[in-house]
């Protein structure tokens, strides 16, 4: 199986190395490119055994699939840079966040198979949460191909397009609100006087932990939280203030104002089609 990326930013690379580390195919059948950092190309095929060019009648002839992972900013750029060399069988998979089928196909000038994805940073480790989005022209082959290959980097769940802007801001971004609570975490500890190295292994285990508890369990979140949390004791003290700061509306917010953003940004580069 042959794979291409175009774009090599940090969803590119994290799929690069969940697909190594599971052996889903060559490195020698991993292609990449972008549009000028040599640099970046020179890393990563040093880093991980992959070869990179500039020739995009090398990078998309008698390929599998195309992983479409460049900014949004640049989707018009990058696509007509491309379109000359796509044909009816090709399979492009786009994981830009806020960027329509109708918009690729659009700049694509072509009609062929189109998969719109929303994998995140995870996907490194084999625990990204994607999903994901066809279009007609996607035949059963292509799909079970799509389906493998985002599986064996986490899991994956197919959904309407309609859909994508929600999941991008929560799933798609969602690591980062994780990181961030873990900085607090972390600053508290040291506030504390806790050494850096035994406070960080207590967290991660913390947040592995209650994640495991969740996938396990087979109770919810609020349940959960309640069966942990005693009248007068710790855990409470430290929710109330959670609560009255209205942290869960702050989270709420957080993620509307992605999802949002995930509109806008396609509203914004979608705004020449023709």
């Amino acid at each position: 199986m042959k794979i291409s990326f175009i774009g090599a930013g940090s969803i590119a690379e994290a799929m690069i190395e969940g697909l190594i580390a599971k052996n889903i195919c060559n490195r020698e059948d991993i292609f990449i490119t972008n549009r000028s950092n040599k640099l970046k190309m020179t890393e990563l095929k040093e880093k991980y055994g992959i070869c990179t060019t500039y020739d995009m009648n090398k990078l998309v002839r008698d390929v599998d699939i195309i992983i479409f992972a460049v900014k949004p900013k640049d989707a018009t750029e990058a696509l007509e840079r491309i379109s000359p060399f796509i044909s009816e069988n090709s399979f492009l998979v786009s994981v830009m966040a806020g960027i329509s089928i109708e918009f690729i196909t659009d700049k694509l000038k072509t009609t062929c198979a189109i998969a719109r994805t929303m994998p995140n940073t995870s996907a490194s480790v084999g625990k990204s949460a994607t999903a994901i989005t066809f279009n007609p022209f996607v035949s059963n082959r292509q799909r079970v191909l799509a389906l493998s290959i985002f599986s064996a980097i986490g899991i994956t769940e197919e959904v309407e397009e309609s859909q994508m802007d929600a999941i991008t801001a929560l799933s798609g971004s969602g690591p980062a609100y994780f990181y961030y609570f873990v900085e607090a975490m972390e600053r508290a500890a040291e506030q504390f006087g806790l050494e850096k190295d035994t406070s960080n292994k207590l967290i991660i285990q913390t947040l592995l932990g209650a994640a495991e508890m969740l996938s396990a369990s087979g109770k919810k979140a609020e349940e959960l939280r309640r069966e942990v949390t005693s009248p007068g004791g710790t855990t409470e003290a430290g929710l109330t203030v959670l609560q009255e700061a209205e942290l869960q509306e702050v989270f709420i917010e957080c993620i509307h104002a992605a999802a949002r953003q995930s509109k806008q940004l396609g509203m914004m580069y979608e705004s020449n089609i023709t």
